[in-house]
């Protein structure tokens, strides 16, 4: 006789009915793994390198103390905490060993510690004790840029050099949207060059943009200098700035972000700055340095720049404005 259920009349199933086999705890391997894949890619390539970074530094810090890593206690998770700051590490990186250490966590299926409170309690002593200004890197404004431009050397590594200088400086580009760029992304106007950026720092989903560089009547064109490394180069395909190989070859293999900053250094030094002073932004910082005290509008920089928040250009635009006007000129 079937069981009719005392409420709403569902009928429930048999004994007979639920002697089946037990169910899985866990989906098909190759499925799991397949989720596990499109997880990863929530964040960049440059986000999950940083973090796996992070949590070599902790799986090594815990190795030494023999404790867990993975999972790790609050009690582990704060003590690393407060040794890193003692080792003089700024409260940003210290902010972004937590990000790395909550992610591989999170990927494993664990329950981060950074959530306690005595983890918690502990960041925010080290950012009350150390300090959280940030230490900016200089800009390379115009004037900089082209003594920098002129200073690469007549060969194809000082094309490319130059090349890569201009086109970042005019396109405001991060370093890595400066190596990710492919000769398929260029193309050429009666007005000037468009340049399509696939993916960036903000644009984890590839929605793509495109960045208008205008031409120059000057000796330092950004779009004069671009075709004559790509002519020189014999590059008609693939990625725009590339590395060389001995004999001054141009290789397949694009540049790295970090060779993009040793350029920017190199040349910084050439030309009498500190090397030290500047990094791989210093490019996208220095074009819109050099807007502002232009006059450009706020509105125009975006543009170009792909901001997502307006007051990080009015960060560049208070700068620019910071003694025009002064209140207390002449009072001495």
């Amino acid at each position: 006789m079937p069981i009719i259920g005392a409420k709403d009349g569902t009928k429930l199933p048999t004994r007979s009915e639920t002697t089946h086999s037990p169910l899985a705890a866990e989906p098909p391997a190759d499925e799991l793994a397949l989720a596990l894949k499109f997880a990863r890619a929530e964040k960049s390539e440059a986000t999950r390198r940083a973090y796996r970074s992070d949590f070599r530094t902790f799986k090594k810090w815990c190795a030494a103390r023999n404790i867990a890593a993975l999972p790790a206690t609050p009690a582990a998770l704060a003590a690393f905490l407060a040794c890193e700051a003692r080792r003089g590490a700024k409260p940003s990186s210290i902010s972004r060993r937590i990000a790395g250490i909550r992610y591989a966590h999170l990927l494993a299926g664990h329950e981060p510690p950074n959530q306690a409170e005595m983890v918690k309690a502990t960041f925010r002593g080290i950012r009350r004790s150390v300090g959280t200004a940030p230490k900016r890197k200089q800009p390379l404004t115009a004037d900089y840029v082209r003594a920098m431009a002129e200073a690469t050397p007549d060969s194809l590594i000082g094309l490319r050099d130059r090349a890569l200088l201009l086109i970042g400086f005019a396109g405001a580009l991060r370093r890595s949207e400066i190596v990710s760029l492919d000769v398929a992304d260029l193309a050429g106007t009666k007005a000037g060059l468009r340049l399509h950026i696939r993916a960036s720092k903000t644009d984890q989903e590839r929605q793509g943009a495109t960045v208008a560089i205008a031409p120059s009547g000057s000796t330092t064109c950004p779009i004069a200098a671009l075709n004559r490394w790509l002519t020189a180069a014999g590059i008609d395909h693939g990625p725009v700035f590339r590395q060389m190989v001995k004999g001054g070859r141009v290789a397949d293999k694009r540049l790295s972000g970090h060779a993009v900053a040793e350029i920017i250094k190199s040349y910084a030094k050439c030309i009498g700055l500190d090397p030290t002073a500047f990094s791989g932004r210093s490019l996208r910082a220095g074009f819109l340095t050099s807007c502002a005290r232009n006059g450009a509008s706020i509105f125009k920089m975006k543009e170009i720049s792909r901001h997502k928040s307006m007051d990080t250009l009015q960060g560049y635009v208070r700068d620019a404005d910071f003694f025009r006007d002064h209140a207390g000129a002449g009072l001495l």
